[in-house]
């Protein structure tokens, strides 16, 4: 009698049951009508292009054109680890000589990335670390993973292009150089510092030129 009971409620919830059915949003519905129709599937790639949102970077306004307003002493600079070692191979003093190309105060930063770079060189370069530790040199804390400092370098001089030097060293990547198109690149050829310009700047800042 009990199994006769649970026989006919299953029944009932059987029959209660409404039949699956695929949605029209199915993405194999839509393919099969988006393959019979090619207008169908034309309209929808160009309200897909409409809906991707621009990411347009913020121009500064500290730019008149290629003119850099901010940019003068003092000058606030980026050093990276070979432009530290291709110094002390030519015996100059770091900061002295940047006065000396750049003709007004300077005051160096270093990234934690391109101080722990330094430390992984091991004790051949201590004396490289312990002038990057110096108190005159100004510290930018570092939030990126590992200690690659071309990308961080490169990153922090595209977000910030006002009144911010970058410093390279020989064999830096020429990529990063379009990067900063508004501001000068100073390079240690033999025995000197010399200041390569970005595109548009050779007449804004003759006084920066090679020398």
């Amino acid at each position: 009698m009990g199994n006769s009971k649970q026989a006919r409620k299953f029944a009932k919830q059987r029959f209660a049951q409404m039949k699956k059915m695929i949605s029209e949003k199915d993405p194999r519905v839509v393919q099969k009508r988006l393959e019979k129709n090619p207008k169908l599937k034309h309209q929808l790639e160009q309200k897909k292009k409409k809906e991707e949102l621009r990411n347009v970077p913020q121009y500064s306004s500290a730019l008149f054109f290629q003119y850099n307003t901010q940019l003068g002493p003092p000058f606030h600079v980026i050093i990276d680890t070979n432009f530290v070692n291709f110094s002390i191979k030519y015996k100059m003093d770091i900061i002295q000589s940047m006065m000396d190309c750049l003709y007004g105060k300077c005051i160096p930063y270093i990234t934690d990335c391109v101080l722990a770079e330094m430390e992984k060189l091991g004790r051949k370069y201590r004396i490289a670390l312990r002038i990057m530790k110096d108190p005159r040199y100004e510290r930018l804390p570092c939030m990126h993973k590992g200690t690659y400092a071309d990308d961080c370098i490169a990153q922090r001089v595209t977000q910030v292009r006002t009144g911010t030097l970058f410093m390279k060293s020989k064999i830096y990547p020429s990529i990063i150089i379009k990067s900063v198109n508004t501001l000068p690149v100073v390079m240690v050829p033999l025995f000197r510092y010399s200041s390569q310009l970005g595109p548009g700047l050779f007449r804004i800042l003759p006084i920066l030129r090679s020398f």
